[in-house]
């Protein structure tokens, strides 16, 4: 009886000490570029946070903080190098401070689509030199977001030629920034929480977002009358989990897998997201609020492609990374363009005919 008992104080330890395992919590910290519960954007870092909690069966619990709960939008990347928090929510052309190859990472002007870059960057080594570029910071990024094609922006005058560029002091990141530069403007980086009081006071006098679906919930047109289109500055931006490294490998390896296939899920859903919410919200934009949509006149497009084009080479020339990522970035998006033009490209015309 004795021993019985002890085996089955045995077998009882056994599985207290299972229980006691599996019950454990991770408790992390999630920073993010955007304000708290944004559509899109910051409601997408709430399902990235929500998914690892249910993925991990409460394992893991990760709380989001909005630009400037815990730090400021443009500081996330040092608060997770740092860690300060074990994980941010952002865009990587906000760290071309870090890093001139950062950009590619995010949206080129005239670049990867959304499909494209994930093409590229899941299978075609994108993912690979973007840990690698990120190593050196104690970082480990992970695609988690994709805005698809965004609009050019909100003027509070009509472009009509490259001329109207010329002074603009417009709300523009990364490489797109770069080009208004180039063409006598003056590109102002801005968390989105400042821009619709930036854009009302005339601190800017236009601004570019995403598109219909958050300047909408953005109000921005109440600041501005015309709404231009295509975003050639960002045509697929794909959103960013930064992860600590030491963080991250300090979790078991099944945790591991659940944050970065929680992360797969949000970048797939947050563009089947936009892709859903864009049509109806532009429809509101103009139907009740009256909003002006104006095509960037041919020559004007003609002339930020040249430009975007010098810009782009320039920076692949910055330093040994950048060239390594530019490589492989025009490589695939070479061949995606004579894909695209007998597949999307052809369909979507062919479309618009019947």
């Amino acid at each position: 009886m004795k021993k019985v008992g002890a085996g089955s104080l045995a077998v009882g330890a056994g599985v207290a000490g299972v229980q006691t395992a599996q019950a454990a919590e991770h408790k992390w910290k999630m920073v993010t570029t955007w304000p708290k519960n944004f559509p899109g954007l910051g409601t997408g870092a709430n399902k990235l946070a929500e998914l690892i909690g249910e993925m991990s069966g409460g394992r893991m619990k990760v709380k989001v903080y909005g630009a400037r709960e815990l730090v400021p939008a443009f500081e996330v990347f040092d608060a997770v190098a740092q860690g300060t928090a074990e994980m941010g929510h952002g865009a990587a052309y906000y760290w071309k401070g870090k890093s001139e190859a950062a950009q590619f990472f995010s949206s080129v002007p005239f670049g990867m689509t959304g499909q494209e870059m994930n093409g590229w960057l899941y299978y075609g080594g994108g993912l690979e030199l973007w840990t690698e570029l990120y190593a050196p910071f104690g970082l480990v990024p992970a695609p988690a977001g994709n805005t698809g094609v965004q609009m050019g922006g909100w003027f509070n005058k009509e472009i009509k030629s490259v001329a109207d560029l010329a002074g603009l002091k417009m709300r523009i990141p990364g490489l797109g920034g770069e080009v208004l530069k180039r063409l006598g403007g003056t590109p102002v980086n801005l968390p989105g929480g400042e821009l619709f009081t930036s854009l009302e006071s005339g601190a800017i006098d236009a601004t570019e977002w995403i598109g219909p679906y958050n300047d909408l919930a953005f109000g921005l047109y109440k600041a501005a009358k015309y709404y231009y289109y295509p975003g050639f500055h960002e045509p697929g931006t794909t959103l960013e989990a930064i992860i600590n490294k030491a963080a991250l490998e300090a979790l078991p390896a099944d945790l591991q897998a659940i944050v970065h296939n929680a992360c797969k899920v949000v970048n797939q859903d947050m563009l089947a997201e936009y892709t859903a919410r864009n049509p109806g919200a532009l429809q509101t934009l103009i139907q009740k609020y009256g909003v002006e949509l104006r095509p960037y006149p041919k020559d004007v497009i003609a002339k930020l492609r040249t430009v975007s084009e010098e810009v782009v080479a320039e920076v692949a020339q910055k330093d040994e990374q950048s060239r390594k990522v530019y490589t492989s970035y025009h490589d695939f998006l070479q061949q995606s363009l004579e894909w695209s033009r007998i597949s999307e490209l052809a369909y979507l015309k062919a479309r618009d005919q019947g």
